[in-house]
Parts: structure tokens; sequence; C-alpha cells
């Protein structure tokens, strides 16, 4: 605790009326990371404390305070001493209100002013289908049957993720060649003989085609997208009873619904004070151990010089869809995305290269190289501060392109977690 003195020189950047102190805090005593949190920021934020040059040990930090009575603690990483708890009765109460919200909205507000959606015929060969989402940048299409007049699929990066560890496995039935003519509806016929074999008969695959129509609620869409583990839902309307004449609308996603809660509670966070608190001191995320909650799920990190191979089979085995590329500090370097595969799909360059010897430095560059105007590079590899509050990273994750955020360490970008769009839905939805 410290009464603030008035020495220091005035700021009048506040609020009219409202003299401001910088003061100057200290902490000599070492540590990772260090952090300030006070009274004077309702103990709802963490400052982070910067290393004094030449002196590795000593952190500090500035912040301006109105004179009179303030209470500060200061930890060397020991979230629990300066982070304010959460009620089970905050956060049912601010489940409630994100449901009522969501309940209350329809597909349709999710619909753009103006807009293309891509949409892939099944009988296109899957080379040119992985193609075509390559140049327009995105990640994953639905698939038209033509001769049963509807929508009855999609085709993701993952599949193309599928389809090269298959090529590259020993005794694949599919060759390079054979992926040149070889069409979406056949591989995923193949998918399926596959997945029964795997599994047994009783297994099923493909599963059904998950969508929604445009008066389906923004509660059940996000829900569906959570259950079925898809990133994306076609928004489909049909004027006809009988479903008859589809038409493709939109595609829903997670980002475009998070938009919506934001731009409706950012003029009434108030009601939501769970908003303010640091996303430390929230159960949301992948943290690694020791840093924050651990939901008990490993963090997937890579060095650069890892072959594309492990980066595919971490990317299928940990069910995620990105990993963090890291170097030997475990500082944040760039970021190796299910879409980032597609890359391989342009001048057929999957045909002349061996994913056991290419490296996930060498894939993401050939990534650069082939940059398409559609694609925001900017938005690769969004990061986030654990002190950050929960309202701030839902701002951020609302942008389009943008599905996880990097929590790193200031300064130093050591990566401590990972929190994504899903993450935040379960904890509001779970």
């Amino acid at each position: 605790m410290f009464s603030s003195s008035m020495d220091s020189a005035r700021d009048t950047s506040g609020v009219a009326g409202t003299v401001l102190i910088p003061m100057r805090f200290v902490w000599p005593y070492g540590g990772r990371s260090v952090y300030l949190s006070g009274s004077f920021t309702r103990w709802s934020e963490l400052l982070q404390m910067s290393p004094v040059e030449g002196c590795p040990t000593v952190f500090q930090v500035i912040h301006s305070l109105a004179p009179g009575y303030h209470q500060v603690r200061l930890t060397d990483g020991t979230l629990s001493e300066v982070l304010p708890r959460i009620s089970d009765v905050d956060v049912q109460t601010s489940r409630q209100r994100i449901s009522a919200f969501l309940s209350m909205r329809t597909a349709y507000e999710l619909l753009p002013e103006s807009g293309k959606v891509v949409a892939l015929d099944v009988d296109l060969p899957v080379k040119q289908a992985f193609h075509i989402l390559h140049e327009q940048g995105i990640p994953m299409a639905p698939l038209w049957d033509f001769c049963k007049g509807q929508f009855v699929g999609v085709l993701s990066a993952l599949d193309f993720i599928l389809i090269l560890r298959e090529i590259g496995s020993h005794g694949s039935n599919l060759t390079e060649e054979e992926l040149e003519t070889h069409t979406i509806s056949a591989w995923k016929e193949g998918k399926s003989y596959l997945n029964r074999q795997n599994n047994g008969p009783g297994a099923v695959f493909p599963r059904r085609f998950i969508h929604a129509g445009p008066y389906d609620n923004l509660k059940d869409i996000a829900v569906k997208i959570l259950q079925n583990e898809v990133s994306t839902v076609p928004v489909i309307h049909s004027s006809s009873e009988d479903g008859s004449f589809p038409q493709l609308l939109h595609l829903a996603s997670l980002s475009g619904i998070l938009k919506c809660i934001c731009r409706y509670f950012r003029h009434c966070s108030s009601s939501l004070p769970i908003l303010q608190l640091p996303i430390c001191a929230i159960p949301v995320g992948t943290w690694l151990p020791k840093i924050g909650e651990s939901n008990r799920r490993p963090l997937a990190m890579l060095r650069p010089s890892a072959s594309v191979t492990s980066a595919l089979n971490l990317l299928v085995q940990a069910q995620v869809s990105s990993i963090p590329i890291v170097d030997d500090n475990d500082s944040l370097l760039d970021i190796y995305c299910r879409s980032d595969i597609t890359a391989l799909a342009k001048d057929r360059a999957y045909t002349h290269i061996n994913l056991d010897e290419m490296t996930v430095q060498q894939a993401l560059q050939l990534g650069q190289d082939s940059y398409n105007p559609y694609e925001l590079r900017s938005q690769r590899c969004q990061m986030c501060l654990r002190s950050d509050s929960l309202h701030k990273v839902m701002e951020r994750l609302a942008n389009p392109g943008v599905r996880r955020l990097i929590i790193v360490e200031a300064g130093s970008k050591r990566v401590e977690g990972v929190v994504s769009l899903s993450d935040i839905f379960k904890f509001f939805l779970g």
C-alpha cells in the first residue's frame, strides 16, 4: 500500500479537471514475468512490468494515478496473489445473458450486405478443388451434387491433409497421378471405405451434412458448430417445402457470431463484469503447465526444423487447427495452420517434394511465395497477453480470418497458451 506524493510532473491527458501523476513502480527481486495490479484498476487489470536495461532482475512500470490513497500488489508470476476471483454466480449470470442474446438473434444477422460464397461440384478433380481453395484464400467450401440437386457435404483443408498423408504412407492406393483426375465424390467414398475398414462395420462416414437455415437462432448454430467440431456451417434457404432449389446464402462461423456479441455488449459491458477480467483469471484456453487454468490438454508446439509430415500428423492427432512454431526458447516465430497445406496444390508442388524431408519453415516460405491477394497475412499470427481482458480478446477474435490468439509473454514472445474461438463459446455455452 502507498499514499501517492504530489512531487511528480502533472499529466493533463486524463479526464478534464483530473490531475494524473506518473508514478514509477519497481520490482528488484527478479522473475520471469512481473505484473502490477491495484485498486486504481479495481483489481481487474494486470500491468506488465519491463526489465530495466542493464539490470535483468529489476522490473519497472510507470503508470499515471489520480491523487489519493491507492492499494497495489506486485507479483513475480504467482497470479493467485493478484487475480480477482470469479464466482460461480458471476459465471452463470454471464452465460445466461449471452445465451439469451444469441437465442433472440437469427442467422440473417450474419449475412453481409455484399460478398461471395464459393461452392464446389462433387465431380471436380480433387487437385483442382484444392487449387481453387488456395486461390480464393478459403479453408473450406460446400459441395454441390448436380444429379441430386442439393448440397451434400463440405471439402476442407483437413481432407487435403488426409490425402497427402495417404499418398506418403506405405501401401497407399492413391497416387499423385490419380489425384489429378480423382474426383471429390470418389475421395469421399474412398474415405468412407477406409473409415469402415479401420473402425469396423458399425462406423458411419461420411457424417451427415451439417447446415443451418436463415431463421435458426445464433445459439443453435454455435452449438451445432461446437458439437460437430466444424469451423463453419453453410446457411441454406429453400422456398420449397421439399427443400428443392436450395440457395447458399452464407457460411456461418463462430467469428461472425462473436462479432454480433461484441457489437451488442460493447455499449453495455457493465452488464457483464466478467468481460473486464484478464483471461488468465478465467477457465478458458489451452495453457502450458503452471500458467493459468489448465484444461489438462497439452499445448502442441513445433520447431521450424520439424518435418511437414510431423506437423500434419500433429494437426490430426491433437485435433487442432493450428500449431505455434517456436524457437529453442519457446518464443513465437510463426504459426502452421491446416489451411497452409493448400499451398502445396499450387503448381502441383506436392508431386515433387518429400513431406518427410521438407521442413515447416520451408513450407511456410512456400506459402509466402504463393501469396494471394485474398489472404490476410497480417492476421495469421495474432497474439495477446495473459493480462488482456476477456473483452479485448473477444474483440480480436471477432475479426475476419482470426480463429485463435497465441498467448505470449510480453517482450520475449514466449508462448504461454492458446485461446481460440471455440474456447470462448465453450466457456459461455458449456
